[in-house]
């Protein structure tokens, strides 16, 4: 990564890394958030990803009034981009990830740097959450993380245990792995949490320590098969690395598609067994079903996959009052599959 200007003073010992675009209606919680912090010594970095609603003057108004907050304004990159701007701009030994619609408490920061220097051999520490709809209105999130190493480790295999925004993380070790990366789009946290994992440990404190938002449009919603696509390729590749073999998805920008899978790993049927484990996730999920996961489910029919309760996915997408897709998927299953002629 290449190092932009930073200012001279000593370094402070927290990095705060947030990335905002068009979060006009919430960053100013936000950023208030990370100004209660009883821990203070911390630089505030915060990138404004070309946002058109507003959110730049509010930033710059909160870098007026505290010197600790240097506002980035760049043309919009996206995510992954900014990040690793952040990332490679940081002065602090530690970088903490915030988003401009969390909340994180203001025993946050105490917490996390306590537990990084009791325990060097930790390289990323997540928080539990509590969770905080479009309204503010506050949902206590029963989906706890995982406590210590081992627990987060198992976790790894099935799903990203740890809240992105609620995470401190040791910049060296962040850097070693070369920050985030650009394949994977709409699901960069857990890819790192896989490759972080490969060479330092990674824990949750069990306190919830951060207000975690969930709206109808945030990225887990929005880009849900992309985003769960990534996740499983995410694995196969972590697979490869701990076998001793290259990472094929390694320095690309953008994922291939399914099909291009078994080409890019250099064997057969990884594009079925990414199908396949992708079918037994998405059948619950509304709204993949109704963005790109009914075209897999159907090429994974197609194809000779498993077809167990997917009859239960028709009668699904019939309650959700989806018709035409009940009968696009009940038709695939009612033909044989290529495999089977």
């Amino acid at each position: 990564m290449t190092a932009h200007p930073v200012p001279a003073a000593s370094p402070p010992r927290i990095t705060v890394a947030m990335s905002v675009h068009d979060d006009a209606a919430t960053v100013g919680a936000a950023i208030e958030s990370i100004l209660a912090q009883t821990f203070r010594d911390f630089e505030f970095l915060i990138v404004d990803d070309g946002s058109t609603d507003g959110s730049g003057a509010i930033i710059d108004a909160f870098a007026a009034a505290d010197p600790r907050i240097r506002a980035i304004h760049q043309p919009n990159r996206g995510l992954i981009a900014s990040l690793n701007r952040l990332v490679a701009d940081a002065r602090g030994d530690l970088i903490a990830r915030m988003d401009g619609d969390d909340i994180s408490l203001p025993g946050r920061f105490a917490a996390q740097v306590a537990f990084l220097d009791a325990h060097p051999d930790h390289g990323v520490l997540g928080t539990n959450t509590n969770e905080i709809d479009e309204a503010d209105r506050i949902t206590r999130c029963t989906d706890l993380h995982p406590l210590d190493h081992a627990a987060v480790d198992a976790a790894l295999r099935h799903r990203s245990p740890v809240a992105h925004s609620s995470v401190m993380m040791r910049t060296g070790v962040v850097r070693a792995v070369g920050g985030y990366r650009a394949a994977y789009r709409h699901c960069e946290d857990y890819d790192l949490w896989l490759r972080l994992s490969e060479r330092t440990r990674i824990a949750n404190l069990p306190d919830r320590l951060l207000l975690y938002r969930r709206s109808s449009g945030q990225v887990s919603v929005r880009h849900v098969v992309e985003q769960q696509t990534g996740a499983v390729i995410a694995r196969l590749a972590h697979h490869e690395r701990l076998a001793g073999r290259p990472d094929p998805t390694d320095g690309l920008d953008r994922l291939p598609s399914i099909a291009g899978l078994d080409a890019l790993f250099g064997r057969s049927g990884v594009a079925s067994e990414v199908r396949g484990s992708l079918a037994r996730t998405i059948v619950y999920s509304r709204e993949a079903l109704r963005g790109g996961g009914l075209d897999l489910l159907i090429a994974h029919v197609a194809a000779g996959g498993a077809r167990a309760g997917l009859w239960r996915t028709v009668a699904r997408l019939i309650a959700f009052g989806d018709v035409p897709r009940a009968l696009r998927l009940a038709a695939a299953l009612l033909l044989p599959s290529r495999a089977a002629a």
